[in-house]
């Protein structure tokens, strides 16, 4: 693989978006889940960009999961994404993931793509946040 090649492309690509629009305004946003001794259990963590929200990666630790946490750190999420002004927030998921929980959430499936070997699927999900 020619890393210095697709260290440059990754590089022109990123000039290119730049100039092209104010990605300067793109934030992170995130939140964790903490035991009593401060070890991560999860978080969620994403970027907002003016009404926007992406919620990149939802994580919780294996001894800690069917247990409601992902869903509480997705509406802790939600909810500092509202603070700062988002109306919509989407995400993309792998049938391996957690599709079932985002659609449980209130999410809908903006686009799906069965393309993937051994009959995995991808999901774009969006969904509008309001305060009610």
């Amino acid at each position: 693989w020619p890393v210095e090649a697709a260290a440059r492309v990754d590089e022109g690509l990123g000039d290119a978006n730049r100039a092209a629009a104010p990605l300067h305004e793109v934030q992170p946003l995130g939140c964790f889940a903490c035991d009593a001794q401060g070890t991560v259990m999860g978080g969620a963590v994403g970027r907002r960009w003016g009404g926007c929200c992406e919620l990149q990666q939802l994580w919780v630790a294996p001894e800690h999961r069917r247990r409601g946490l992902g869903a509480a750190l997705v509406a802790r999420f939600e909810a500092h994404a509202m603070g700062h002004g988002c109306t919509v927030l989407y995400l993309e998921t792998f049938s391996f993931q957690a599709p079932r929980l985002y659609a449980s959430l209130g999410y809908a499936v903006a686009h799906e793509s069965a393309h993937f070997p051994h009959g995995i699927r991808r999901f774009l999900m969006e969904k509008t946040l309001s305060a009610g």
